[in-house]
């Protein structure tokens, strides 16, 4: 047994606590850069921090957000009157996060497939996490759908260092939350997606069990199963539902305590409904919730738009969009609640 098992468990199940979910606010600079452009505010240190400060200081927000995926720069950050960001989450009973991958690069001989870098020196960066405020972390890998992809060799590879951070993580006394992303890029209909998303998931809890990661101090981060974006036939919420639970009944063990579904490109609503449409047909195994970044923060960069005489609207902005997901957790999202 793991001897911060205790602690893992108690804060995995915090992160899934009944209508919560996790903010992922870990954009990388060059992600946060091109979020900020869109609304014609330039990205530096200071309109990145203030940014987050808004999400962060967000009134009531802790009603509906259990975690916050920090990026580096953030963890190191303080709010403009001096208290460190990961304090500030700490105040409203939040769990501060860290995203630790580095990101990804293209496998050789593999095209249009990725590994994800960062291992080398994670331990030392996690223990570093650690001390700042961080009680888990994140590590994202990519894997796309194409005439011949994705391979066994990429998924292999993916998984593989997946778990060997996983257990660095637990190591440290990390949550881990474990992200293997199926992207949604591509003109692939549902079944191809759910094939590839079926592979993936077995192969990634082969190598946390080999390398004997408590499954019970993890959350795993997966996509929606749902058609490509360029599909000529799209389905409806009820379908992808049923799609993403037939393929995680079969894929991932009871002892995860939650699945956290990332929102990844698809709109703010259509996030909030098919959560929701997966919830109705509970219970099941595992709490069902989020984590989402742009799914939670579009509507918020829309209004904000870099004013501070914006900054309240923004904060309603965000606390709606937490709160239609804290009900979508539960089941109980309507579109009557979105517009009320």
């Amino acid at each position: 047994m793991n001897q911060n098992g205790n602690e893992l468990r108690e804060i995995a199940r915090r992160l899934v606590a009944e209508g919560k979910g996790i903010l992922a606010a870990d954009e990388s600079t060059g992600t946060i850069t091109k979020r900020l452009a869109s609304i014609d505010v330039p990205s530096n240190e200071e309109t990145r921090r203030t940014y987050r400060e808004l999400l962060f200081t967000t009134p009531g927000m802790e009603s509906f957000i259990s975690g916050v995926i920090m990026y580096d720069e953030t963890i190191h950050q303080e709010t403009g009157a001096g208290t460190p960001l990961p304090q500030v989450l700490e105040d409203v009973g939040v769990v501060p996060g860290i995203k630790v991958d580095t990101g990804t690069i293209e496998m050789p001989f593999f095209p249009g497939e990725y590994i994800t870098e960062g291992l080398d020196g994670l331990r030392e960066r996690l223990v570093h996490y650690y001390d700042s405020g961080a009680r888990f972390a994140k590590w994202r890998a990519v894997i796309t759908i194409g005439p011949t992809r994705p391979t066994l060799t990429c998924i292999d590879a993916n998984a593989h260092a997946l778990a060997r951070y996983a257990a660095l993580c637990q190591e440290v006394g990390l949550v881990p939350i474990v992200e293997p992303e199926v992207l949604m890029d591509g003109d692939h209909d549902i079944d191809t997606c759910q094939a590839a998303t079926d592979a993936t998931l077995r192969r990634v809890f082969i190598q946390l069990r080999r390398h004997l990661v408590e499954l019970d101090g993890i959350l795993l981060k997966p996509n929606m199963v749902l058609p490509g974006e360029d599909a000529e036939e799209q389905v409806d919420d009820e379908t992808i539902a049923r799609y993403t639970l037939e393929t995680f009944y079969r894929s991932v063990p009871a002892a995860v305590p939650g699945i956290v579904f990332l929102s990844g490109g698809q709109s703010p609503e259509a996030a909030t409904r098919r959560l929701n449409e997966m919830n109705q047909m509970g219970p099941h195994p595992w709490a069902l919730s989020f984590s989402y970044g742009r799914a939670l923060q579009e509507p918020v960069l829309e209004a904000w738009r870099g004013h501070a005489k914006n900054e309240a609207d923004a904060q309603q902005a965000f606390h709606h969009r937490a709160r239609m997901n804290s009900l979508a957790t539960q089941g109980e999202y309507t579109a009557e609640a979105e517009t009320g």
